[in-house]
C-alpha cells in the first residue's frame, strides 16, 4: 500500500513545465510549516530537496549534500541564516546561498552578505514562481568540485 503525500493547499504547477532533473536543493527555516511547502513544490518539480531546521544543522546538511542552492532562513535560533551563510562560503567559495527574511533586503547585514557573495536577499512570502525560477537557474550552473 502507497504512502499518501501530504498536500498544501499553496501548490500550484508552475507555468513552465521544465523540471529539475534530481538536482539538489537545500532548504534552511526553522517554520516546520514553509519548509514543507518549499520541499513539496520543489519535490513536485524534480528537485532533491534536502532540509534543516537552523543554521547549524544547514551547514552539516551543506557538507554532506553539496546541493546546487541553498534557500534559508535569515532568522532562526542556534546559528542564524547569515551566520551560516558565512559558514557555507568558507567550505564552498562557490556555493549559490539565498537568504529568505521577514526583514528588509536593505538592511545593513543583508547588504554586507551580498558583498561577501550571497545571490539574493529576498523579502517574505517567497513565491511559488521565485522558488521554481532560483531553484533552475542556480541548478544549473554549480560546478561540480
Amino acid at each position: 500500500m502507497s504512502q499518501k503525500r501530504q498536500t498544501y493547499p499553496l501548490i500550484v504547477k508552475y507555468e513552465d513545465d521544465t523540471l529539475g532533473m534530481g538536482k539538489a536543493v537545500l532548504v534552511v527555516e526553522d517554520d516546520v510549516d514553509l519548509i514543507g511547502i518549499y520541499k513539496e513544490i520543489l519535490e513536485l518539480h524534480e528537485f532533491d530537496v534536502q532540509t534543516a531546521l537552523n543554521g547549524e544543522e544547514g551547514v552539516k546538511k551543506f557538507i554532506e549534500a553539496r546541493p546546487s542552492l541553498v534557500i534559508m532562513d535569515g532568522d532562526m535560533p542556534i546559528l542564524d541564516g547569515y551566520e551560516a551563510f558565512k559558514q557555507i562560503k568558507e567550505i564552498d567559495k562557490d556555493a549559490n546561498v539565498v537568504i529568505v527574511t521577514g526583514f528588509s533586503e536593505f538592511e545593513p547585514k543583508s547588504q554586507e552578505a551580498i558583498k561577501q557573495g550571497l545571490i539574493k536577499v529576498i523579502s517574505k512570502p517567497l513565491g511559488v514562481d521565485e522558488l521554481l525560477s532560483l531553484a533552475r537557474k542556480y541548478s544549473e550552473i554549480k560546478v561540480e568540485k
